[in-house]
């Protein structure tokens, strides 16, 4: 495993947690491999391990970006990391708000019903003890 691998599985671990980590390596195939090698070695190695920004303010941005996208299944994840990362929820509502501005309302309207469920299922988690 090269340096970058190590430090890209080092700081996926440590945002999204072992457990979705553990599951989506034990889900890789053949197929997908080579997918998974890249973002593990460029999203997580070079530009989630960088030093010039926080966890944090890399959470905002990728919440941001994602919900700008619709890509609304990989925003709720990262919103669930957020309690590794550090952003909170007052960091998301600023995020989104900033969504509705510039990639539009339907966008951060949809992701703010996304949102909420996410930290609903975060804050049962939590009651329960469940802090994975």
């Amino acid at each position: 495993m090269s340096k970058l691998t190590e430090q890209g599985m080092a700081t996926r671990r440590s945002v999204l947690g072992d457990v979705h980590v553990d599951k989506a390596e034990a889900n890789k195939s053949d197929f997908d491999v080579e997918f998974q090698a890249m973002i593990t070695d460029g999203a997580w190695g070079r530009v989630w391990s960088g030093d010039h920004w926080s966890k944090r303010e890399r959470s905002m941005v990728t919440i941001a970006l994602l919900a700008g996208l619709g890509h609304y299944e990989e925003m709720a994840m990262h919103i669930k990391a957020t309690v590794r990362t550090g952003a909170s929820r007052e960091d998301v509502k600023e995020a989104l708000l900033h969504v509705a501005i510039y990639a539009g309302v339907p966008h951060a309207n949809h992701a703010i019903k996304i949102a909420k469920e996410a930290f609903a299922e975060m804050d049962k988690a939590e009651q329960k003890g469940d802090n994975k």
